[in-house]
């Protein structure tokens, strides 16, 4: 269903925000849109929000519970403002989940279990946000796929990931860390320190007043965290391939980048399995 712009939805639609979860894809292009969206329907969102640019014509055979809102994704706040628009409408309590076009959530066992089932597990905890690890997915054959992406042909790196202590006034932040590694890492010199980062709390449960800022953090510390204090928690991650198609489309690194394999890429199997294996997510106490 095509909306003129946010404001138009909310007038007609909000009542899609109380049916949660509710995934919300940023596109900023047209790559890999209706992958993106059957992902997130696949693992059980009830429904889907698109924030396409206006240049962009969204899929037109999908499911009726996929909503089109134009957005420039050009902007600082392209994503945080329409963000914190739908936040702001939303029932208390809902969970959304964020993230780009040809990104794919994947979380312990999601094979086999829904995103509900696992969020009402982590509501269970007290938990109200879940870290995710943004995990940089790259094609190996640039030739074939010069943009970097391929669902079939996509690789990942098996080590190179780090944690660092986040900053804060008087002294480190309480259970918060900046997580750094894959083609950010690798390739760091044309990235800005700024966005190297590969953490995201792109799993969330709404409140008044919630703010997600242009970091990929909330303006609620706790919601930053990644375990609460007794125990380790859930974390999931977001397999990516905005890094690489930003490397391989950006005229100041993709005549320097010639291949993004190296001596420790692994195919990507598409498993939770093989997340946690790596060690790029937690199932916590969820068995």
């Amino acid at each position: 269903m095509q909306f003129r712009d946010i404001d138009h939805f909310l007038k007609e639609r909000a009542d899609v925000l109380a049916r949660g979860p509710v995934a919300v894809v940023l596109a900023e292009d047209a790559v890999e849109l209706v992958s993106t969206l059957e992902h997130v329907l696949k693992i059980g969102f009830r429904s889907s929000i698109l924030l396409h640019p206006p240049n962009v014509r969204p899929p037109t055979v999908l499911h009726d519970n996929v909503y089109y809102i134009p957005n420039d994704p050009h902007r600082d706040d392209a994503l945080s403002q329409p963000m914190n628009r739908l936040i702001a409408a939303a029932p208390a309590g809902t969970w959304m989940h964020y993230c780009y076009n040809a990104e794919y959530l994947h979380f312990p066992f999601c094979e086999s279990r829904t995103v509900g089932e696992m969020l009402t597990f982590h509501t269970e905890e007290r938990r109200d946000a879940m870290l995710t690890y943004v995990v940089d997915l790259y094609a190996t054959d640039l030739g074939a796929h010069p943009n970097a992406v391929s669902l079939e042909d996509a690789h990942l790196d098996r080590v190179g990931y780090f944690a660092l202590e986040r900053p804060g006034e008087g002294g480190p932040k309480e259970r918060q860390l900046d997580f750094h590694g894959g083609l950010r890492w690798r390739f760091e010199e044309h990235v800005p320190k700024a966005r190297r980062r590969i953490d995201r709390i792109s799993l969330f449960r709404t409140r008044p007043s919630l703010k997600l800022r242009t970091d990929f953090t909330f303006d609620d510390e706790e919601y930053n965290t990644y375990s609460c204090p007794w125990h380790h928690n859930l974390t999931a991650s977001v397999c990516s391939f905005r890094t690489a198609k930003a490397l391989k489309l950006n005229p100041g690194s993709k005549h320097d980048i010639r291949s993004f394999c190296w001596h420790n890429s692994v195919k990507f199997e598409w498993s939770s399995r093989q997340l946690m294996e790596l060690g790029l997510m937690e199932p916590g106490q969820w068995f």
